[in-house]
C-alpha cells in the first residue's frame, strides 16, 4: 500500500488538566481531499496546530511521507512541502494580487542568497500567471489586495497556499465570512487543482455543506475524539454526527 503524505498517530494536546485533542489517528493519501469538522470547541483547531507546528502535541506522533515532523517548526514543515492558509487572512493588502502570489512562491524557493542576487520576482511571475488565471482572478491581477473583496481575498489566500505546488496543503476555514456566490467559486477551483494538479489537502471547516460537497473523505471530532469518519453520504446519516452537532 502507498505511504501516507500526512500520518498522524494517537496525537493527543493536554493543557493543565483540560484534554483538547484525545489520541487522535488518521492519514491522508496523496490526491485526498480529507474534510475535518466538529462543533465549536471539539479540538479541531488545536489539532491542526499541532500538525502544523505551533503546538507540541503531548503525546503521539505526526508524519509527513514518512518523516517524523512531531514538533518540528513551521519553517521545516515548510521545506518538506507543508502549506497552509489561516482563518484570519495572511495577504499583504499593499502588495498586487501577483506580488503576493510571487512573495508566496519565494518562501519555497531557493535560499535568501538566490533572493537577493536573483531577479526581483525570483523567476517567479509566470507562475504567478498562471496561478491567476487558474483562480480566475485575472481582473484583478494588478489591483492592490486590500482592495479586493473579502471573498477575491479568501480565493488569493488559497493561491498564495499552493502557488509552489507544495506536497500538502492545510485550509484553515476557508469558507468563513465568503457569501454564497463566491463560496461556489472557492469550491470549484480546489475541486480543480486537486483534479488537474493531483493536489492533496486538509481542510477544517464549520461551513458543513461546504465540506460535503468538497470532500473525499471526513473526519468528525467532538470533545478532542474522533466519533466519526468516511464518506460525505455516511457522515451526513450518522445519527452520532447528528447527535454532536444538534445536542438530540
Amino acid at each position: 500500500m502507498m505511504q501516507p503524505v500526512l500520518e498522524v498517530t494517537d496525537v493527543s494536546k493536554r493543557f493543565g488538566g483540560v484534554t483538547a485533542v484525545d489520541g487522535v489517528s488518521f492519514k491522508v493519501y496523496e490526491g485526498e481531499i480529507l474534510g475535518i469538522i466538529g462543533p465549536n470547541g471539539s479540538g479541531k483547531s488545536t489539532l491542526f496546530n499541532c500538525v502544523l507546528g505551533q503546538l507540541n502535541p503531548t503525546q503521539g506522533s505526526i508524519k509527513v511521507d514518512g518523516h517524523d515532523v512531531t514538533g518540528a517548526r513551521p519553517c521545516d514543515l515548510n521545506r518538506l512541502g507543508v502549506s497552509r492558509t489561516f482563518q484570519l487572512l495572511q495577504v499583504f493588502p499593499e502588495l498586487s494580487v501577483r506580488d503576493n502570489l510571487i512573495l508566496a512562491g519565494q518562501e519555497h524557493e531557493g535560499t535568501m542568497l538566490d533572493r537577493l542576487l536573483g531577479p526581483r520576482d525570483a523567476g517567479l511571475t509566470a507562475s504567478a500567471n498562471q496561478m491567476i488565471e487558474f483562480f480566475r482572478l485575472s481582473h484583478v491581477a494588478d489591483e492592490k489586495a486590500g482592495g479586493l473583496s473579502y471573498g477575491q481575498q479568501k480565493l488569493l489566500d488559497a493561491a498564495m497556499a499552493f502557488m509552489a505546488g507544495p506536497r500538502l496543503v492545510l485550509l484553515d476555514e476557508p469558507a468563513g465570512g465568503v457569501n454564497l456566490t463566491m463560496l461556489g467559486h472557492l469550491r470549484d477551483r480546489l475541486k480543480a487543482i486537486n483534479t488537474e494538479q493531483n493536489a492533496t489537502f486538509v481542510v477544517i471547516e464549520h461551513n458543513m455543506e461546504f465540506v460535503m460537497a468538497l470532500c473525499n473523505r471526513i473526519i468528525v471530532l467532538a470533545e478532542g475524539k474522533i466519533i466519526a469518519e468516511g464518506t460525505p453520504d455516511e457522515i451526513r446519516s450518522n445519527p452520532e454526527v447528528i447527535e454532536a452537532y444538534l445536542g438530540h
